[in-house]
């Protein structure tokens, strides 16, 4: 069983700053790939920001130079920096990981979500 628990959502004033965490936790034997997606109201889910265990990111265009991802690989968590945040980044962000477990088989999971609202 493999659990993603994200924290650190909220509501900032446009120009802001937030940081958004997820950790990881159950049958872990491997993070491969960590990251990011988000869903606005009325449009479809995107990925924001990915990275893998050996540092490589992927980041949206509309995020590049605002945004920040990086990892805990000893703590299986993964971070996301907002900075000079538009009120066009707001929406439920979700956390995405494929995780090999200790029986060598790795399978998706996503976080349960947690709200960014930037004001204008």
């Amino acid at each position: 069983q493999v659990q993603l628990v994200e924290s650190g959502g909220g509501l900032v004033q446009a120009g802001g700053s937030l940081r958004v965490s997820c950790a990881a936790s159950g049958n872990i034997f491997s993070i491969p790939n960590m990251g990011w997606y988000r869903q606005a109201p009325g449009k479809q889910r995107e990925l924001v920001a990915t990275m893998t265990s050996d540092g490589s990111t992927n980041y949206a265009d509309s995020v590049k130079g605002r945004f920040t991802i990086s990892r805990d690989n000893a703590r299986n968590t993964v971070y996301l920096q907002m900075n000079s945040l538009k009120p066009d980044d707001t929406a439920v962000y979700y956390c995405n990981a494929d995780i090999t477990t200790y029986t060598r088989r790795t399978w998706n999971y996503w976080g349960q979500g947690t709200q960014v609202t930037v004001s204008s």
